[in-house]
């Protein structure tokens, strides 16, 4: 709550009244124009206390018609009513007039928004445009002149884009906007163009006949637009792009402007107000125009909504009637609207948050009329300063400054005082329960008081009261200059220069508290018991113990900057009334937070609301108690704080909510406080709770109360009564009783002593300790009161001993009941509802978000309402329970109608309605005629039968669509074929019933079957036909029932001995197969047991699937027998015939014969047979595959791997060797691969090589090496190949195991002797290049040996041989080795061993005839791919 000190401004005495005035945008400095018929016109500056500055007066023959300050210099602009246009600089009082461009007053001036040009025009329309340098001084002639030849009435500039007008950006950041400090600071280099100051030398300027031109400075201007009448105000909307024209009638018109210039009017609308007056018009934020005009209201229209609304004055808050508003000026900082009444008052109204939360301004409601300022005269002008507590308004005769003052507040020894006026106080003595006003001479800017004094100040004179005779009588006053003032005892401390005065209360300096320089100057005071705590300028705070007779220190002074990072200033220092915590709040970054210095620790903590969490350093295991309710504490700052004055553990703080943006509905702004503070246990929260409503601020604490400051009228002190004295002074402080003191308000100190220790022994945690300190304590009241602590501490443990003490024994059960509900909150809500506590319990159950017991809680209450809207919203599933029992409390309250309409919701309606009007038939009919719900038309109709009206019960029956109600009552009145033909067009079962038993006693058999089977009634049919012999229906109803009847109509068929295939059919479709088998066989229809036994599964008689299968095999059907056979699980038996009569076994017949693992129908061993069985069927019907599956499923996979040898499938063959991995079926897989073109396919090689391997049959593998060797030197001489294949093979061959050590060492001396001859044929081959006469001679070594051939070929020696002399020339010699050749080995094919090059050679050399027909050598080369494929898979081999 603010107050606002007025500040008369001191003109010279020369001057006349004021005409004009005009605030500075960015400094503190006011510029009035005053007109006196003596000295002619005047303009001069004041400062913010109303001084005036002497060096800045200007004197005039002529009177100032425009004042306009420069956007940011200290520069006036005036205008004369002579036409001179001057510059007045601030503070220096230079004056420059431009050069003479005009000779008439002076009617327009208006500065661009970069304050580099200055548009002046005077009234014969003349119109010129300055440039104005960085100083603010014109340079050189006008940039352009216009003559409109009509009056000017207003200009304005088109402002520049903030985005881009970086010298605006740079002002704005100056002077503390951080936003557009942000701005600079995202302009980083390489994220968009460089920024470039423009001008913004686009104007708009109207004329008198209602013109509106545009302009700029390079001399361009053209009407854009005419409206009727004089345009009293021209506003550019920025935000829009819309030039609004207001004329002197109050028509306002809206204009978007074009690219060239051009204006198309998008909205033209007469504005509301008194006619033939001058309108005072204000420019409020978002398109917000607000207009005074005389009238008793002010009016606002909203340009963007297209809105508008009123405020009006309020004559409780002391406004007169009939008083007028003249007007107005609007503050967007502080979010406040000022009108000057025509009684010298200035009403204010202050914008609040609208209902979205985003604060914006929508309507009138939105608007809240404070506390009206009072003045002198009728106020013709209002305008808002540049700093935000500053208002000037100016009357007929004077100028005031207001400046606002937070209102001064104190509280001590139990008395408040709280400042109502500039010069008033209300001091309240609550000990005494009296009430005192203080009215003093000077403006109070600070209060003081103690039970004995009040002692005021105003920064220069101090004034000290006392009480007498029920009036506050001054005692002394003194000078003294200090910023801050303390007083205990008959002291007073105030502060000066690097000390603190101590002063007697006349004034007399009796005592120093000297400072240091480092310790810097003292400026905050503050006094609890006897102890002072002072807080200086630098950073220090100090404890003084004042309870001797002069102030001792009572610690060191502390510096706080060492200890906080990006510390400010310090804004409050206090400390408890034992001199050992001083809790400090500080304005820096972050300020967030409040600090504690244990003075005795010589340590610092702090809390920090924004976290709600304590620093580390302070946490103790019992703050951890505390954490979840400190989480309610997040995204809070604090703004004020006390210690108690007898308590010296118990501090209190007010914090408000940051603001936020989110959309979640927002927790209370303000928020009380208040912790323990000791040095073993830290900081623990003892409790928050919201600011109550109607009071401004936290004053004190001073337990059991809060105090707390609030407006006149709006709360009184708890236990006060109004006063009834017309002029007594208002209530202004308001006390609000601590959490733990609710009933205990007037306890002795005692009571209150323990009190407090329960409450702290209770939040640390301590139970023993809580109890012991209240063991003494026999007041129902105080244990009640501790069992409503229990409801906000939520200890549920203490809250059953102290219902125990109370002897409240249903909220004991109550308790104890609730524990079925797993939440904590729900079960503290169950004791808030017995102890009274509704609000919190309706919290408590919020919190839970148990909406289901809310509900019941506001159903409970009487809260229908609320409980309607918890359930639509979060508790549906109990909506109609909710509404039924909301219609229940309105029949109850006799409220027929509503009730009826939440029947309907809980859509119970169908029997509570007819319930609730049978009183009142005639309502309750025409309810059921309006709601034509069927199961109501069937309802009246059963009351109109029983009414005996049976014809309208037929009506209501036929609308319910009851048609065996209809049935029955045309049954009743004899019209039976009416009732026949419902009953055949509905089909209606009942109804069918119903009449087929009325055929039934008239013994109309064939009318009363057809119905019966209608109503699906097929056992009363089945009875009518058997009694009356109608077999063939008998038959069809059979098919159609149940399988009892058709038994009962199959025996009445065996028992007649007609129709014996019914009675088969019937049993069979019954389920009694055997019956039906038997009654079968007896009377040979074959064709009814092939129907039985495709029936028959594995769950039937075994004798009924034998006699079966028996009767198949005698009439030759085979397959079937088979299949009943498998059924029976007579497998073998199955499994013979198969062979017997050579069925083919499918696979699907081999599975059903297949008996599972887990089986207990046969052994293990007999399973194995049963498969073993079915795979040699299988083998003997050529299925090896399935054999393969059935031998495996048997264990025998070597005898699968022989079924699946002679199915040849090679590719399954190699799958199977891989997956059975048994020795035996890899030989047998190696042995089969060996019998296919291996040769060819170097896949299949691998795969040989591999299965002799993983089946340990090395003398196999040595074979094979063995033929592949051969293979190499029979079909392609590659001895190389074959060697290291014949190495391969002794490697084998030394693995294997033999039948005796002499035949394994013969074995391997003839392959060691083989491989020998292949070695040296190969070398003398590679020797053949070096060396060839060595090589020759090798290989006639190797023809000597006997058993050359077939480790070596003959040919191949006698063939390298004969190449060797054809190459050398010797021909003959080639000739005799050729016939040598021939001679040991007849049949060899010379051509095979030498080259057809060599033969030819040899055959012109020694002119033999041909030898004989040389055989095509084309298969060798043809085969080099297949050679390549040999190779590589040899090297494999080799390498593995």
């Amino acid at each position: 709550m603010a107050v606002y000190f007025d500040h008369r401004i001191e003109p010279p005495e020369s001057n006349g009244d004021p005409t004009h005035m005009t605030w500075h945008s960015t400094q503190p400095v006011l510029a009035v124009s005053s007109m006196s018929p003596e000295t002619g016109g005047a303009v001069d500056l004041y400062l913010q206390q109303g001084e005036h500055v002497a060096s800045c007066h200007v004197q005039r023959s002529s009177p100032a018609s425009v004042l306009r300050w420069h956007p940011s210099k200290a520069v006036l602009a005036v205008g004369w009513h002579a036409g001179e246009v001057l510059l007045l600089s601030h503070p220096s009082g230079e004056q420059g007039s431009l050069p003479a461009a005009h000779t008439s007053g002076i009617a327009v001036l208006e500065w661009n928004g970069a304050g580099s040009r200055l548009l002046t025009g005077d009234q014969t329309g003349v119109l010129a445009l300055w440039k104005v340098d960085a100083r603010g001084r014109v340079q050189g002639p006008p940039l352009a002149k216009h003559s409109y030849g009509k009056a000017l009435t207003c200009c304005v500039f088109r402002p520049v884009a903030p985005a881009e007008d970086v010298a605006q950006l740079a002002r704005a950041a100056v002077s503390g906007d951080e936003s557009a400090l942000d701005m600079f600071n995202w302009r980083t280099p390489g994220t968009g163009p460089s920024p470039k100051t423009q001008e913004g030398t686009v104007f708009f300027v109207s004329t008198d006949d209602g013109c509106v031109h545009c302009g700029d400075d390079k001399g361009r201007s053209s009407p854009v637009l005419t409206v009727d009448g004089h345009v009293q105000r021209l506003l550019y909307l920025e935000r829009r792009g819309v030039l609004a024209v207001i004329t002197e009638n109050l028509l306002l018109s809206q204009y978007r402007l074009g690219p060239e210039g051009g204006a198309q009017e998008i909205m033209k609308v007469k504005l509301s107000g008194r006619s033939g007056q001058i309108a005072d018009i204000a420019w409020a934020e978002r398109g917000l125009l607000v207009t005074a005009t005389g009238e008793q209201v002010i009016r606002l229209w909203d340009l963007e909504r297209d809105d508008n609304s009123v405020l009006a004055l309020d004559e409780s808050l002391g406004f007169e009637k009939g008083e007028t508003l003249h007007c107005v000026a609007h503050c967007a900082a502080k979010g406040l609207l000022a009108a000057g009444t025509s009684r010298g008052r200035i009403a204010m109204w202050r914008s609040v948050p609208s209902a979205s939360g985003h604060g914006e301004v929508e309507s009138g409601c939105q608007w809240k009329l404070q506390t009206p300022t009072e003045v002198e005269g009728n106020v013709s002008q209002l305008q808002w300063g540049s700093g935000l507590n500053l208002l000037a308004a100016r009357s007929i005769s004077t100028v005031l400054i207001l400046s606002e003052h937070v209102m001064s507040t104190h509280f001590s020894q139990q008395v408040a005082a709280v400042q109502l006026t500039p010069n008033q106080l209300s001091v309240t003595y609550f000990s005494a329960g009296k009430q005192l006003r203080l009215c003093s001479d000077t403006h109070i800017k600070g209060v003081c008081i103690t039970k004995d004094t009040v002692t005021v100040w105003n920064g220069r004179r101090v004034a000290v009261y006392e009480p007498s005779q029920g009036v506050l009588r001054s005692t002394g006053s003194f000078l003294c200059e200090s910023s801050a003032l303390a007083v205990h005892g008959g002291d007073i401390y105030t502060v000066e220069p690097q000390r603190v005065q101590v002063r007697t209360m006349q004034g007399t300096v009796k005592q120093l508290l000297p400072f240091s320089e480092a310790e810097g100057n003292p400026v905050l005071l503050s006094v609890c018991q006897s102890f002072l705590a002072v807080g200086t300028d630098s950073a220090h705070v100090k404890v003084y113990d004042l309870s001797r007779r002069e102030a001792k220190p009572h610690c060191a002074a502390k510096n706080l900057r060492d200890q906080i990072p990006n510390l400010g200033a310090l804004v409050s220092v206090k400390c408890n009334s034992t001199g050992s915590q001083i809790s400090i709040l500080v304005n820096g970054r972050p300020d967030h937070r409040v600090y504690f210095y244990d003075v005795e620790m010589d340590t610092l903590s702090y809390f920090d609301f924004f976290t709600g969490r304590v620093n580390l350093s302070c946490r103790r295991e019992a703050t951890v108690l505390n954490l979840d309710r400190m989480a309610e504490l997040h995204g809070r700052f604090p703004i004020s704080q006390f210690w108690d004055e007898s308590e010296p553990r118990l501090f209190v703080c007010e914090t408000l909510l940051k603001a936020t943006s989110s959309q979640q509905p927002a927790p209370p702004d303000v928020i009380v406080v208040s912790f323990f503070c000791t040095q073993e246990h830290g900081l623990l929260l003892q409790d928050c709770y919201p600011r109550p409503a109607g009071v401004e601020a936290l004053l004190a604490m001073d337990v059991p109360f809060y105090y707390f400051t609030c407006k006149p009228g709006e709360a009184l002190a708890e236990g006060e009564q109004p006063s009834a004295q017309p002029n007594s002074t208002p209530h202004m402080v308001s006390r609000r009783v601590l959490r733990d003191f609710t009933g205990l308000e007037d306890c002795d100190k005692p009571t209150r002593d323990a009190m407090l220790n329960f409450s702290f022994y209770l939040t640390i945690g301590d139970m023993d300790e809580a109890f012991k300190s209240i063991r003494l304590i026999k007041s129902k009241t105080v244990w009640e009161n501790m069992a409503r602590m229990c409801v906000k501490s939520r200890r549920l443990d203490v809250a059953r001993v102290c219902l125990g003490n109370m002897g409240h024994a249903q909220g004991a059960r109550a308790l104890r009941e609730a524990e079925v509900h797993p939440e904590l909150e729900a079960r503290v809500a169950v004791l808030a509802i017995q102890l009274g506590m509704l609000d919190d319990a309706e919290r408590l159950y919020k919190s839970c978000k148990r909406y289901d017991l809310l509900n019941k809680f506001y159903q409970a209450t009487g809260q229908w309402q609320q409980a309607l809207e918890t359930a639509e919203t979060n508790d549906r599933v109990h909506l109609r329970t909710t509404y039924y029992s909301y219609a229940k409390h309105l029949e109850a309250m006799g409220d027929r109608s509503l009730a009826l309409v939440h029947y309907e919701k809980s859509d119970t309606y169908r029997f509570e309605v007819p319930r609730m009007l049978l009183e009142d038939v005639v309502s309750l009919e025409l309810y059921i005629n309006k709601t034509k719900e069927k199961s109501l038309y069937k309802w009246w109709g059963q009351y109109l039968e029983s009414q005996s009206d049976l014809e309208s019960a037929l009506r209501y029956y036929e609308y319910a669509q009851d048609y065996l109600s209809l049935v029955r009552v045309y049954c009743y009145l004899g019209n039976l074929q009416k009732a026949a033909e419902i009953a055949n067009e509905t089909g209606n079962r009942a109804a069918s019933y119903h009449l087929a038993r009325q055929y039934e006693s008239q013994e109309d058999i064939k009318q009363s079957v057809h119905f019966y089977t209608r109503a699906q009634a097929y056992n009363n049919a089945i009875r009518l036909c058997k009694e009356n012999g109608l077999d063939d229906q008998l038959m069809n109803l059979a098919l159609l029932s149940n399988p009892e009847d058709m038994m009962e109509a199959a025996c009445y068929y065996e028992e007649k001995g007609d129709h014996m295939d019914r009675a088969v059919m019937l049993y069979h479709k019954a389920g009694h197969f055997s019956k039906a088998l038997e009654l079968a066989f007896s009377t040979q229809q074959f064709g009814a047991l092939q129907l039985i036994a495709e029936d028959l599964d594995e769950n039937s008689d075994p004798t009924l699937l034998s006699r079966c299968s028996d009767f198949f095999i005698k009439h030759s059907q085979y397959e079937k027998a088979v299949e009943l056979l498998v059924v029976a699980k007579k497998y073998h038996e199955a499994l013979q015939l198969c062979l017997d009569q050579n069925l083919t076994i499918s696979e699907e017949f081999a599975e059903s014969m297949t008996v599972s693992r887990d089986s207990k129908e046969i052994s293990e061993e007999a399973r194995r047979d049963l498969l073993e069985r079915i795979a040699d069927c299988c083998m003997r019907q050529g299925n090896y595959h399935l054999a393969t599956k059935k031998y495996t499923q048997a264990g025998s996979k070597v005898k699968a791997m022989k079924a699946l040898l002679k199915s040849g499938d090679t590719e399954k063959i190699v799958f199977f060797a891989g997956v059975s991995r048994q020795k035996e079926i890899y030989i047998m897989a190696a042995n089969y691969l060996q019998s296919l073109d291996w040769r060819s396919d170097p896949e299949i090689m691998k795969n040989i090589i591999g299965f002799y391997t993983k089946g340990r049959a090395p003398d196999l593998l040595a074979g094979f090496y063995e033929a592949c060797a051969q293979v190499e030197i029979d079909e392609y001489q590659n001895y190389e190949k074959a060697l290291g294949a014949l190495s391969e093979a002794y490697k084998c061959l030394s693995k294997a195991k033999a039948l005796s050590a002499e035949e394994q060492d013969r074995r391997l001396a003839r392959m060691q002797h083989r491989i020998s001859l292949v070695k040296r044929f190969v070398q003398a081959r590679r020797l053949f290049e070096e060396d060839p006469a060595e090589a020759v001679l090798l290989c006639k070594s190797l023809l000597e040996e006997a058993e050359l051939d077939p480790a070596v070929r003959i040919g191949d020696a006698y063939g390298f041989l004969v190449e060797h002399y054809c190459r050398q020339g010797s021909f003959q010699e080639a000739y005799h080795t050729l016939e040598e050749m021939t001679k040991r080995v007849p049949s060899l094919n010379v051509a095979f061993y030498v080259s057809q090059r060599s033969l030819e050679a040899l055959q012109r050399a020694v002119g033999l005839p041909p030898m004989g027909v040389m055989q095509d050598r084309g298969n060798k080369q043809d085969s080099g791919d297949e050679e390549d494929e040999v190779e590589e898979v040899m090297e494999d081999v080799q390498g593995d």
